[in-house]
């Protein structure tokens, strides 16, 4: 073979590869049997459009004659799109861990010709650097020790494989106790920075699942430092250079403690996430600039990042080799966008200095001395500035886009521009949410089967567990906001597929690729967070919505088995299981909100806009035309309007309040703890 393969490829990050002199593959069987004819091991290398750190590798090594010569010599070099194939990386990168590697990409594997990982890296500089070995030579010792020494090659194939088999296949199961949700919070609050947010370290990732927790149990519990620490990050993510004031949306993660300087790439996942629980904290704190940040994130999404009616998965963290350049500032950029304006007031407000904070230049940010908000006419003014640099920065050349539409990562933006679309009464919101979901079933759909990608008319391969589990969740959210019931059907059927195609029938919980699929190694199953939600975590809220949406006990005993399933990780791996524990609490403290009402009928509508107008995140919203009826065995089977008035009812543990034909009641009573909210029944 003498030609790079990736012309034909459809992902945007591949293509970035094909005029390497690396001859790169595709993974496949292909690969796989080409290196067992030839003998050599395989080089896989898994990145993302994205990644800062994979375009430098790519132009100091793959675009290289010397290193690629080296390459094509001595392996067969496999490209794979991390975010195209997210159980291949998953696996490896799992794998990396085991080897004492901390993951991250671009990821560097080095396989036997059965896909077997026996050393592992992430990036490898051209020459000795950072403390790591040149490429080069990390490349001839690899390539000696796998044909010379065969034992310690073997010995390192079995240790991680049985490593992974611990990790994934071995019983979880246990039992919880009544206390776990407070132990668990206590125990999650004292990892978190109690100055700046976020769990405590010198990288920071927004890690919503984890805060969002911590706001569940101060509603819980009423303990004012649960609230403290959910908005100190808060606080951090809104104020701190993550966030880009000028167009919207939140960068991946920030290199510091502090919030200040960001690695720069925009990731759909994240700003989804992050939609939700500055929504969700809104609802209660009703902190103005909570809902500006969520004004501007789902504008940057809709202006930047459709695709047909869906969305696209990143922007990079580059702009012409050089990493963050479109969002940073100089002193003199500022000051020339601004002439005119009371550039100084700005100046101070943003922390824009001479020398800046990145490089020379400034990565804008509001934390600091100046107080947050400032005055109505000091806000009006800096929106005004803001406006005048963004029109100063769409002269730019701009960052790339990944437009390949991934139906996970939707699933979680589909949801979010749901429910916002709802508790912001931006009705264009929900209706970007719906027209996403119907390009999803149609590009991606298959009767009741789902494909992971699309880009450019095609397909990806099919689906894996996260894909149905978001697009599910995303079904539930449309049909609480639309109270359309196609999106029920839909919800039913994909969790049907997740069921038949993915669960262990032997120690529970969902694999995260389907028993028909391609077949690696082992079959990941998790529990944990990693970059997006587990589908294990995910599943319990949705199952446990189903349950009450249908009353069909099958959800139920789902829902109650997958507990158990991985109920004994819970106290050893709590502080990566954020969607698990809220999940479980969804379980354990589910509201159902029934409104009884035709929707023609304005007081529907100002009943449900009372439950949007509260935090509740166990809730689960069903509006009844009075011509219909719940499923019989509902707590609320049989309720009516009160006096022919549109009628709202309470539940928790199959226990229903007294009628509320007024908005003003229900608010009140949606306000008290679930304790108390229960008492009322």
């Amino acid at each position: 073979m003498s030609t790079n393969l990736l012309s034909q490829e459809t992902s945007p990050y591949l293509l970035l590869h094909k005029d390497n002199p690396v001859h790169w593959r595709p993974w496949g069987p292909e690969a796989l049997a080409e290196a067992a004819e030839q003998n050599k091991p395989i080089l896989l290398s898994v990145g993302y459009t994205a990644c800062h750190w994979c375009h430098v590798m790519n132009h100091e090594s793959f675009a290289n004659e010397a290193t690629a010569a080296l390459m094509n010599e001595k392996f067969i070099p496999v490209k794979v799109d991390r975010e195209e194939r997210p159980d291949i990386d998953q696996y490896y990168q799992t794998a990396a861990n085991n080897m004492g590697v901390n993951g991250g990409w671009p990821l560097t594997m080095f396989l036997t010709p059965k896909g077997e990982p026996f050393f592992a890296g992430t990036y490898f500089p051209p020459e000795d650097r950072f403390g790591q070995p040149a490429f080069s030579k990390v490349l001839e010792d690899v390539a000696r020790v796998y044909h010379e020494q065969p034992e310690p090659v073997a010995e390192t194939i079995a240790r991680v494989n049985q490593q992974l088999i611990a990790l994934w296949a071995r019983d979880h199961r246990g039992q919880l106790n009544g206390s776990v949700l407070d132990d668990c919070a206590i125990r999650i609050g004292q990892r978190f920075d109690i100055f700046y947010g976020g769990i405590s370290g010198e990288m920071k990732f927004p890690a919503a699942p984890l805060v969002e927790y911590l706001w569940r149990a101060y509603l819980r519990s009423g303990a004012f430092q649960f609230q403290q620490l959910a908005q100190t990050t808060l606080d951090g993510l809104g104020r701190g250079g993550i966030y880009d004031h000028i167009g919207g949306g939140w960068f991946r993660y920030a290199v510091d403690s502090r919030w200040l300087i960001p690695h720069f790439e925009k990731m759909l996942y994240d700003n989804a996430q992050l939609i939700e629980l500055f929504t969700l904290i809104w609802q209660n704190t009703r902190v103005p600039y909570y809902r500006d940040r969520v004004e501007e994130t789902v504008a940057w999404m809709l202006r930047e990042m459709r695709v047909e009616k869906a969305f696209a998965s990143s922007l990079d963290a580059d702009t012409n080799g050089e990493e963050g350049r479109y969002y940073v500032w100089s002193e003199a950029e500022i000051d020339a966008a601004l002439m005119g304006t009371y550039v100084q007031r700005f100046k101070d407000v943003y922390n824009v200095t001479r020398d800046g904070n990145f490089n020379g230049r400034n990565v804008l940010h509001r934390l600091g001395a100046v107080p947050h908000p400032l005055p109505e006419a000091d806000e009006a003014l800096l929106k005004k500035q803001r406006e005048l640099l963004f029109a100063a920065r769409e002269g730019r050349n701009r960052p790339m886009r990944d437009d390949k539409i991934l139906a996970d990562w939707n699933g979680m933006a589909i949801a979010a521009l749901a429910n916002a679309g709802a508790v912001f009464r931006k009705k264009e919101w929900t209706q970007a949410a719906a027209a996403a979901f119907d390009f999803i079933v149609e590009a991606l759909g298959d009767g009741e089967r789902l494909y992971h990608s699309w880009r450019a008319g095609k397909r990806g391969v099919p689906g894996f567990a996260d894909d149905y589990a978001q697009m599910t969740r995303a079904a539930m959210a449309l049909w609480e906001t639309t109270t359309d019931r196609k999106y029920l059907d839909y919800a039913r059927g994909w969790v049907r597929m997740l069921n038949e195609h993915f669960w262990d029938m032997a120690n529970g919980g969902y694999f995260f690729v389907a028993d028909d699929s391609d077949p690696l190694p082992l079959r990941a199953r998790s529990a944990l967070d990693q970059a997006t939600p587990s589908v294990n975590g995910v599943m319990l809220s949705v199952l446990s919505n189903l349950y009450f949406a249908t009353m069909d006990t099958s959800y139920r005993d789902r829902s109650n088995s997958l507990i158990q399933a991985f109920a004994g990780e819970v106290p050893r791996a709590y502080i990566s299981m954020g969607s698990l524990l809220n999940g479980l609490e969804t379980i354990m403290a589910g509201m159902q909100i029934v409104i009884v009402g035709p929707l023609s009928n304005n007081k529907t509508h100002e009943l449900a806009n009372a439950v949007w107008g509260r935090s509740l995140p166990n809730r689960l919203l069903i509006v009844v035309d009075p011509k219909d009826s719940l499923p019989e065995g509902h707590p609320a089977y049989g309720k009516k309007m009160e006096n022919g008035q549109p009628t709202a009812y309470v539940c928790q543990r199959m226990t229903c309040s007294a009628p509320l034909p007024n908005p003003v009641a229900l608010r009140q009573l949606l306000q008290l703890p679930a304790q108390a909210a229960q008492g009322q029944a």
